[in-house]
């Protein structure tokens, strides 16, 4: 199996830019290249401006592909030993599918991707970096909709978390990175426990 690694993190904390110099320090070493897979979808001006930024701003030599919607399948026909992903990002892939520019949430449709990305990524050949937005501790939306996107975000950065071999939380710029542990697993002390919340 691929070492795969989240990074997650505020609005403008890093996550793209520690994402890209960590595939660039994979690509340095040897014969390697490197796949930006992009969500995003430009609806309006100021998501053409970001994109373009994103793009302009991106190491040379990085190729790149959209995946707006289908990311399990693009893994897939993408993948090779000596090629990197970089999933940019899971947050917009999200909203993608649940809070659409046009048309309803496709809840159903969204949780047969997600169980086809979980069954995936234990056996892609290609090591993913995906980013993803840490949204959840700021204050709780007032309307339905966006609070179950909220829980939703929160759901499939653990889903995507306990695949991968690192987690990395970007605060101001700055990477704090650690092992994914099986919280599972009895072996691994989880410090002192409130039994009363």
């Amino acid at each position: 199996m691929a070492a795969h690694h989240l990074i997650v993190g505020g609005q403008r904390s890093g996550k793209s830019r520690h994402a890209e110099r960590l595939a660039l320090r994979w690509q340095a070493d040897g014969a390697r290249r490197v796949l930006v897979v992009a969500t995003a979808q430009a609806h309006d001006d100021e998501m053409r401006d970001r994109i373009a930024r994103h793009r302009a701003d991106r190491p040379a030599g990085f190729d790149t592909v959209e995946a707006p919607l289908q990311l399990a399948d693009t893994l897939r026909e993408h993948a090779a030993p000596d090629r990197l992903l970089l999933v940019d990002c899971l947050t917009l892939w999200l909203t993608n599918w649940l809070m659409p520019m046009a048309g309803e949430p496709r809840w159903e449709d969204w949780r047969g991707e997600c169980a086809t990305l979980q069954r995936l990524l234990p056996t892609l050949a290609s090591p993913v970096l995906f980013v993803s937005n840490e949204v959840g501790w700021g204050v709780m939306p007032m309307g339905r909709e966006v609070r179950a996107y909220v829980d939703e975000l929160g759901r499939l950065n653990q889903l995507v978390a306990r695949h991968c071999a690192q987690l990395t939380l970007m605060v101001a710029g700055q990477p704090w990175t650690h092992p994914v542990q099986d919280l599972d697993d009895p072996s691994i002390d989880l410090g002192p426990q409130d039994h009363q919340s």
